[in-house]
């Protein structure tokens, strides 16, 4: 009687919405009876005085849930025509099947009580205008969200319970399965195992997610990857992000976990901003519930070797080994600061230089750099303390080595091996595909055969892979390491000085030897201090002499100077450049790169008499009584040229100091013949001279008389 009242005709001229919904697709298969009252509404709705052309079923909803209206495209729909003033009455069997949420329950009141449009559930007609009908629908909305509330926890709580036995089955990981017992078992193909364990031993050897990658894509090798909600697995190129998610993963170590991330509901009502939880707060955490690639061990071991990867240049960083040929690459620690010091490059001399600088305190408070060091002479002195710590087990080593390189190549070409199966396997099973088909239908057929050229394109593409994988191994294998390896046996120090071996093994070598190395410049001295300390605690000191800096490289040797000084009691400038050049000695001390053979000259040897201070060959000459060309001439009482022209023909001697520039000896106390003209002096001394032959020549012939 009641709900004939509530129902006026104007809310008969309107339509009746009949809304229809399921929480999940199982509910609606199994749960039919539901379904079958929910239908059933449409009596009421006839009975209320509605035609059946006038009854508007949304049912689109099936299978969804009742949590939020977000994703539900019927609900929407049925809110939107309230609305609009089409609805007169909103039909479903209880207010859980219309919503879930109070938020969407009250919205769709409010919507109802403007619109004056009536609700109806199993219980009665309702007036959302009404304050008694709305404070009954507001109740019966709380209780059905408490209901929900009640349901998931309950359900939470089972899953929580099987959680903390190890029970609850999750998504496993690419490389794991369920057996028939539901136990978790390593994937029976042997391929997709044999190249997650090689992934992980590449891994331990290369101590980088990064170069694992490129191990792989040298190598020519994919990785499996399970395709979202199918159980099929393809192999494609490994990425870092790939590598990156499988080094976390513990189920790998064979540790059942639960509860890693946490999970936020957006406004759209889905799952987003997922979150990372700490290893404490996991929900569930059972090392060795199933087998695994690795060890628990090794995983936090693996753990460890990410964090010290993408730390950066903090305290205790060891990075992993680069190209650089910086030896000590995170492992040079400041003896000031304490800090780490950073590796910088230099192009000099035409080949790059490392330099360990330790600059923080500059780049964070401006505060003077603590240490700048060159890195050859550092990077000598370590290389020499390794030489020396392996040579002693060099042909051990090289037997390990060549063991190692042997099963790594081995383990790649099987894995080639599998590949080229599992290629053969499609192939065949195409080939079967294609035998089947009725000739006659040439659609299937057709498209058959092009499935069957395709997989023995991919085996044949797999052969030739594998072929090359071995030839270029075995070519490795044979010709460079072989050689390397009995170098190493007969002299570890040759094969670590050898260009072609590349500075990041010689890196990774020395992160077996040496845990770090303390260096201090000591530029008084000229030398830096270097303080290595061993894996195993022992501790030893070296020292580096500091290279000279550009301004002493090419500074003179003292002993040229010493030289220079002695030789110019007796020679000029160009004189003395010829006799150092014929001793070898070359300006600067040495030839430098990028001068060429560079030779002394004059100008040279005029620059070292200014630049160290010594006394010239003038003042040498006129501390021993010489004169200038003006004062002999003087005191001679001649013409200067007659003063040139006696010394040209040795009647007065003559010393030069530079160049074509001279010094005169002092006369004696019997000077020279003071003559009246210029041919007067020439005809005296042609006098003298046809004397002294006339002279030697009787000597002669009385001494052959006789």
């Amino acid at each position: 009687m009641n709900e004939s009242l509530k129902v006026q005709p104007h809310h008969l001229e309107r339509s009746a919405y009949l809304y229809v919904r399921q929480s999940s697709l199982r509910q609606v298969v199994e749960n039919t009876e539901s379904t079958k009252r929910q239908y059933a509404l449409r009596g009421r709705a006839t009975a209320l005085g509605w035609h059946d052309d006038q009854i508007i079923v949304i049912d689109s909803d099936q299978g969804e849930s009742g949590a939020s209206a977000t994703w539900r495209e019927g609900f929407q729909h049925l809110v939107t025509d309230v609305g609009m003033g089409r609805a007169g009455i909103v039909m479903g069997l209880e207010v859980s099947r219309l919503a879930r949420n109070n938020a969407d329950w009250h919205r769709l009141l409010e919507i109802c009580a403007v619109a004056d449009t009536l609700i109806l559930d199993e219980d009665g007609v309702y007036d959302p205008a009404a304050f008694n009908d709305r404070l009954l629908l507001g109740l019966k909305g709380t209780m059905s969200e408490a209901e929900l509330h009640v349901l998931k926890a309950r359900l939470r709580g089972g899953i929580l319970n099987k959680v903390r036995r190890g029970e609850y089955r999750c998504i496993l990981p690419t490389g794991f399965v369920y057996d028939e017992a539901g136990n978790v078992v390593l994937d029976p193909d042997s391929q997709i195992r044999e190249t997650i364990a090689h992934f992980f031993e590449t891994f331990s050897r290369v101590a980088s997610a990064c170069q694992t990658v490129k191990v792989f894509r040298d190598e020519g090798l994919q990785f499996p990857s399970r395709l979202h909600n199918q159980a099929a697995t393809i192999f494609r190129p490994l990425t870092t992000s790939t590598a990156m998610r499988i080094l976390n993963n513990p189920r790998f170590a064979g540790a059942y976990v639960y509860g890693r991330r946490r999970y936020r509901r957006a406004a759209d009502g889905r799952k987003t901003s997922q979150r990372k939880r700490e290893c404490g707060d996991w929900l569930a955490c059972i090392p060795n519930a199933h087998a695994g690639y690795i060890t628990w061990e090794r995983f936090q071991e693996n753990l460890g070797i990410l964090e010290t990867n993408g730390r950066g240049y903090e305290v205790a960083r060891a990075s992993p080994p680069r190209e650089g040929a910086a030896l000590l690459q995170g492992r040079a620690v400041c003896g000031r600061c304490g800090r780490h010091f950073r590796v910088r490059y230099a192009a000099r001399r035409g080949k790059l230089e490392a330099w360990y600088v330790c600059d923080r305190a500059h780049g964070t408070r401006g505060e003077p750099s603590c240490q700048s060091i060159a890195g050859p002479p550092i990077d000598e002195a370590i290389g020499a303390l390794v030489t020396e710590k392996m040579t002693p087990a060099a042909v051990e080593l090289a037997l390990e080595v060549r063991t190692e390189i042997e099963a790594r190549y081995q383990e790649a070409d099987q894995l080639r091996c599998r590949a080229m199966e599992r290629a053969q396997i499609e192939a065949d099973l195409a080939q079967r595909r294609f035998m089947l088909v009725d000739p006659s239908n040439r659609l299937v057929a057709d498209t058959l055969e092009g499935e069957w050229n395709d997989k023995l394109r991919a085996l044949a593409k797999a052969r030739e892979e594998r072929e090359r994988g071995r030839k270029e191994d075995q070519l490795v294998l044979d010709d460079a390491i072989r050689k390397r390896l009995m170098t190493m046996t007969t002299d570890f120090q040759k094969l670590w000085a050898d260009p072609g071996t590349p500075n990041r093994e010689r890196k990774r070598l020395l992160a077996h030897i040496i845990e770090d190395a303390t260096l201090i410049k000591l530029p008084a001295e000229g030398i830096t201090k270097i303080h290595v300390r061993f894996k195993g605690g022992k501790t030893e000191t070296l020292t580096a002499m500091n290279p000279m800096s550009s301004a002493q490289q090419v500074k003179t040797e003292p002993k040229v100077v010493e030289l220079v000084d002695k030789l110019l009691d007796e020679h000029i400038y160009s004189r003395i450049a010829d006799l150092l050049n014929e001793q070898g000695l070359r300006p600067g001390g040495s030839v430098r790169p990028g001068r060429g053979d560079a030779r002394f000259t004059a100008l040279h040897v005029a620059y070292l008499v200014h630049s160290y201070g010594l006394r010239s060959r003038y003042d040498r000459l006129r501390d021993r009584g010489m004169l200038t060309k003006k004062e002999a001439a003087t005191r001679l009482g001649i013409h200067e040229a007659t003063l040139v022209s006696w010394a040209e023909h040795g009647i007065i001697t003559r010393h030069a100091y530079n160049g074509h520039a001279y010094l005169y000896d002092a006369p004696g106390p019997t000077p020279p013949v003071k003559h009246c003209s210029r041919w007067d002096r020439l005809a005296d001394r042609a006098a003298a001279i046809m004397t002294a032959k006339a002279s030697r020549s009787s000597d002669s012939i009385e001494g052959g008389a006789v």
